[in-house]
């Protein structure tokens, strides 16, 4: 017993009582594009970004977007920028409603603001259970969604809980790029939860492909039929990225 008191004042309190106000330090979170100039003729970001993330216009200089949608958050632009005009931020509010408003540019600087739904609020606002479905993850994203039933960020605080089976879901996590071997599992999966149902489309990978968009073992095809209501970006993604969208989308009131 006294050993077991002992640990426990060493590690103190775990669990994060604000999960709104919550900042991870050494998080890679949203970038930011400054109004500096870029050098003449440099694409240097562009070239340099391994998952086509970044997409230079050429007007009176290039104007640079990145597409948090597929953006791996590895920071390599911001690394090589002659200009430093990229850089990014801890901010784990990166989720989004809709695929466009991913886009962060100098002149739209903000992720567009996660959308209440009323008619999900009403339905689930007290209860939602999702099933987490890996579709040739690389694990990194899934060990996030695990992570959020751990004592630090306590999802379940909010009546939201992962469950074992499709049946017992309202609404599917989806991780990894899909390659066609999970086509027909995912499908499965999906048509095995009751109706009504929602997406959540995890990390890049699920987002757009990520770094596999390219690869002809990736099938994308059931995101085409059933597309996702909640967009939570990251490489992995944090587990708060994921709490404060899911939060916001349900119009969840914060509490302790």
């Amino acid at each position: 017993m006294f050993k077991s008191i002992a640990v426990r004042q060493a590690q103190g309190t775990q669990y994060i009582a604000n999960l709104r106000a919550a900042q991870p330090g050494g998080f890679r979170g949203k970038p930011l594009i400054s109004a500096v100039a870029c050098k003449p003729n440099c694409h240097i970001c562009q070239e340099i970004c391994p998952s086509d993330a970044i997409e230079l216009k050429a007007q009176s200089e290039p104007n640079v977007a990145i597409d948090l949608g597929r953006c791996v958050l590895c920071g390599d632009c911001a690394t090589v920028c002659p200009s430093q005009k990229l850089s990014f931020n801890n901010d784990v509010k990166l989720c989004a409603t809709s695929r466009a408003g991913l886009l962060v540019t100098a002149a739209r600087p903000n992720i567009d603001p996660v959308v209440v739904s009323a008619e999900l609020k009403k339905r689930f606002g007290r209860s939602l259970k999702l099933r987490s479905v890996s579709a040739g993850g690389c694990n990194g994203c899934e060990m996030e969604v695990n992570a959020l039933s751990n004592v630090n960020f306590d999802l379940g605080r909010y009546g939201i809980d992962i469950v074992a089976s499709p049946r017992h879901a309202d609404g599917l996590v989806l991780t990894g790029p899909i390659s066609r071997n999970m086509l027909q599992a995912l499908q499965v999966c999906w048509d095995a939860m009751p109706a009504p149902k929602l997406v959540i489309a995890v990390g890049a990978c699920a987002i757009s492909g990520g770094v596999f968009a390219d690869s002809p073992a990736i099938g994308r095809e059931f995101l085409d039929n059933y597309p996702p209501t909640l967009y939570v970006p990251g490489c992995p993604a944090h587990p708060l990225t994921f709490i404060s969208g899911i939060m916001d989308l349900l119009g969840i009131a914060l509490i302790a």
